[in-house]
């Protein structure tokens, strides 16, 4: 190689691989700042030792600029993953199917070279938390909750963990269902404008979380039973008592078990249109007198709604009297009708045993699926002890 050409070339590799190094860099100041926004990461529910807090502070009191630069990246990353997308990744195994922030390795990334170059690491960091008015409120909660009260300090953790599962940005109007507190809340512009009681699952067939998009409501719905409860009961009502069943409204048609409208279907009168892959809707019941109990978990996984024609008068909006009026004539006709919304609404089913009520106050629910432990076990990075 010429004496001319080599001087060019190493000043091309400088030019090129200096900046990355240069990104990668953390300032005294900067990774100083780092190490106290892990050490107050407790008050978010998360654990500081799960971002190898000990070894910074180590690299920063012995080590050089490339030793703390090493851990502090590391450590930004990792607290970035927990505060962006949750510290439990596999939330499938607390039935969890709700797609909430998706914060990759290559945005993780831009985050850490945009505090870097700001000098804004804290700020960086905490913009990844949710917005949403529960999660500052059960923060304030945890907060204030003494350090003996350990069963308060856990529910309170796992369910700060599950408003990082959720998505940022909820929708201005949406329906939001606590299978815990047995309740599906309308929610427009951040408030709560009505709250009805529901009844879910059973602890046999929970309830999943997941979210989906309301479209329209069915007056008088046909109920297309589900396999599950075919060999549990209907398919056996039919070969056994015929008559019976057809008195109820059962039919058998091109191989599939339906039940007709009418006050005994299962579905009530109102079924809400809304798709999802787990065969789960909110509806009608005519077991109205269920919605007394406290606990009210007796369903398949569906969710039955307390005044159901009154929920489909608040989505169809119009004026409540006429609605209320129009709704009352079409099931009184008894044909299967179906109204779609003006637009789709967002739906969220989810699982929080704490949340903060409208007076302020802290509510907990009962983990009636035991899933509060399995949830303050992965933040903790441990196993659950096995049980006798």
């Amino acid at each position: 190689m010429s004496r001319i050409l080599l001087p060019i070339l190493l000043i091309l590799l400088c030019a090129v691989s200096l900046p990355a190094r240069a990104a990668d860099l953390w300032s005294r100041t900067d990774a100083t700042e780092l190490l106290a926004v892990i050490g107050a990461i407790g008050s978010d529910g998360l654990d500081p030792a799960d971002n190898d807090m000990r070894a910074l502070q180590e690299a920063l009191s012995a080590g050089g600029e490339n030793d703390w630069s090493a851990r502090a990246s590391a450590a930004f990353l990792r607290l970035a993953g927990d505060l962006g997308n949750g510290h439990l990744r596999a939330r499938s195994t607390v039935a969890w199917h709700i797609e909430g922030p998706t914060l990759g390795e290559a945005a993780a990334r831009g985050l850490l070279a945009r505090a870097l170059a700001t000098h804004q690491v804290r700020e960086t960091l905490m913009s990844l938390l949710p917005q949403h008015r529960q999660y500052r409120l059960l923060k304030a909660a945890l907060a204030a909750t003494p350090p003996r009260d350990k069963a308060g300090i856990e529910r309170l953790r796992a369910n700060l963990e599950r408003w990082r599962w959720m998505p940022r940005d909820l929708g201005s109007r949406y329906l939001l269902v606590n299978v815990p507190a047995f309740t599906v809340s309308l929610v427009d512009q951040g408030r709560v404008i009505e709250r009805r009681r529901v009844i879910v699952g059973k602890r046999s067939t929970p309830t999943p979380q997941f979210a989906a998009k309301v479209s329209g409501i069915i007056f008088n719905p046909w109920w297309d039973v589900p396999d599950s409860i075919v060999r549990e009961s209907v398919g056996a009502l039919l070969r056994n008592h015929p008559a019976q069943a057809r008195a109820r409204g059962f039919v058998v048609a091109s191989g599939r078990y339906r039940q007709a409208p009418g006050p005994g279907n299962a579905l009530g009168q109102v079924k809400l249109v809304m798709p999802n892959p787990y065969r789960v809707y909110l509806h009608d019941t005519p077991s109205k007198q269920l919605f007394d109990q406290d606990v009210r978990a007796f369903s398949h996984g569906c969710i039955r709604v307390q005044d159901a024609a009154g929920l489909a008068a608040s989505l169809l909006g119009g004026v409540p009297a006429a609605t209320n009026r129009e709704i009352g004539q079409t099931i009184a006709l008894g044909r299967t009708v179906q109204s779609n919304l003006a637009s789709p609404l967002p739906i969220y089913v989810t699982y929080f045993t704490a949340a903060i009520e409208d007076t302020g106050e802290l509510a907990t629910f009962p983990d009636i699926y035991g899933r509060d432990g399995p949830v303050v076990a992965a933040l903790v990075d441990r196993e659950l002890d096995a049980g006798p």
